[in-house]
């Protein structure tokens, strides 16, 4: 099954390089280019891509707002590029409901499986990243109370589940770990987001770090 991606970046040589590497992918089609976040948003709608990759820091519409846009309509899955040590806006596009960030400098098969891996529906987080963004953004981001009541909603099973999300498992891992299938992962996955009102694995994995899961 081909992944459609839409990369909305502003820098034209680092977009034609996300995208030549993208290209390279026999299961990967790049169906559209942004320059802005208007133009994302707007190509989002019109081309429903699998996935967006999304910088962060773009004229006319910041990616954290055209994040948002796209997330709220369920037009695709996104894919934050961010240099992160200086990067103010990832916590953002993590709470408007990202699946997940890359290093915009990274290597170019750690890309692809990126891609691949947010189409799949888990989410590109690890678990030391997710405890330094907690951390790294406590003095600047105003901080939502993450109150232990809300996890009286789930299950014994999907809390578990919300533990090995903080982690960074994926779903494959998260089978192992609990010994069931992956079909059912997946089912305790979106359960848990729905009751916990969130729009990502990702989100799901910031808040049980909050709650010291």
């Amino acid at each position: 099954m081909t992944i459609r991606v839409l990369v909305a970046e502003d820098q034209a040589a680092v977009r034609a390089g996300l995208v030549l590497i993208l290209r390279s992918a026999p299961d990967i089609e790049v169906v559209g280019e942004a320059e802005d976040g208007e133009a994302a948003v707007r190509l989002a709608r019109a081309l429903r891509p699998d996935v967006v990759l999304m910088d962060v820091q773009m004229p006319r519409l910041d990616g954290v707002s055209a994040t948002r846009q796209v997330v709220a309509e369920g037009l695709a899955d996104v894919l934050v590029l961010t240099t992160f040590d200086l990067d103010e806006y990832v916590f953002g596009a993590l709470r408007a409901g990202a699946a997940g960030f890359l290093l915009k400098h990274t290597e170019a098969r750690d890309l692809l499986e990126a891609v691949r891996t947010v189409a799949r529906g888990e989410g590109m987080i690890a678990p030391a990243v997710t405890r330094r963004l907690i951390a790294e953004f406590a003095g600047t981001t105003p901080a939502r109370t993450a109150d232990p009541a809300v996890l009286e909603a789930l299950t014994r099973r999907e809390r578990e589940v919300l533990g090995c999300l903080a982690e960074g498992l994926s779903n494959a891992g998260i089978a192992v770990r609990l010994s069931m299938a992956e079909a059912t992962v997946k089912t305790h996955v979106s359960r848990l987001l729905g009751k916990l009102e969130l729009r990502s694995r990702v989100q799901a994995a910031v808040l049980a770090q909050e709650l010291g899961l």
